[in-house]
């Protein structure tokens, strides 16, 4: 998986400090490397802050089409991580301006939300 620190040093100037943070804790990541996920989860006009923890088992940028009216040829990518949580479910997070992801070690146990 390509880096995405390099990408646009324009849009890595506009972050503040929390997103760069999350964003070098995302690129450093390894299957089987323990989480936590702080995130808000968005439900019509509803909203709730959401802690989600597991082992990751996979990193993906997925393409998606999510925007409403936008150019055929806009590419527009999210970047996911696949976690499997200690009742063995798994789970897929997307990751947005708004998420605080940071890496656990293993002999610490959390509970998931």
């Amino acid at each position: 998986m390509g880096s995405t620190l390099g990408a646009d040093r324009g849009a890595i100037a506009a972050m503040n400090k929390q997103q760069l943070e999350t964003l070098q804790v995302y690129e450093s990541l390894q299957p089987g490397d323990r989480v936590e996920l702080q995130h808000e989860v968005k439900v019509g006009f509803h909203s709730w802050q959401a802690r989600t923890v597991g082992k990751v088992v996979k990193l993906e940028r997925r393409r998606h089409g999510l925007h409403y009216r936008r150019n055929h040829d806009d590419k527009v990518f999210s970047d996911l991580i696949v976690l499997q949580r200690e009742s063995g479910e798994l789970t897929t997070v997307a990751l947005d301006e708004f998420s605080v992801l940071r890496k656990l070690s293993e002999g610490l146990r959390s509970t998931d939300d």
